[in-house]
């Protein structure tokens, strides 16, 4: 079993950055990789970037690409969405995902239970 928490959401004004962070704990975390999704009110969870846990490989949703940095700290078991030039549709409830490396909710077994970012303009 693997457990996520997500944390550092909050109100920022447009073009402000907030560093999103999830802490992954369980025995067999090294085997996932991690992915950011958000969801707007009214909307569908939608994709936003993905790093595989001990390779470093990353991939992003064009929608954040250029904006969004995603890293992890291997010592502190933690993934970080970096995110930067935030914009009011960024507003979102950010989830952070474990499992394969993937773009859609699919190729991940383990949610986190998501932190709010509101971006105001």
């Amino acid at each position: 079993q693997v457990q996520l928490v997500e944390s550092g959401g909050g109100l920022v004004q447009a073009g402000g950055s907030l560093r999103l962070s999830c802490l992954v704990s369980g025995r067999t975390f090294s085997r996932y990789a991690v992915g950011w999704f958000r969801q707007a009110p009214g909307k569908e969870r939608e994709f936003g970037a993905v790093i595989t846990w001990s390779g470093g490989r990353t991939y992003y949703a064009d929608s954040v690409k250029g904006r969004f940095t995603i890293s992890r700290d291997n010592a502190k078991n933690t993934v970080y969405l970096q995110m930067n030039i935030l914009k009011p549709e960024d507003t979102a409830v950010y989830y952070c995902a474990a499992g394969g490396f993937g773009t859609t909710e699919h190729a991940y077994d383990f949610w986190g239970q998501g932190t709010q970012v509101t971006v105001s303009s």
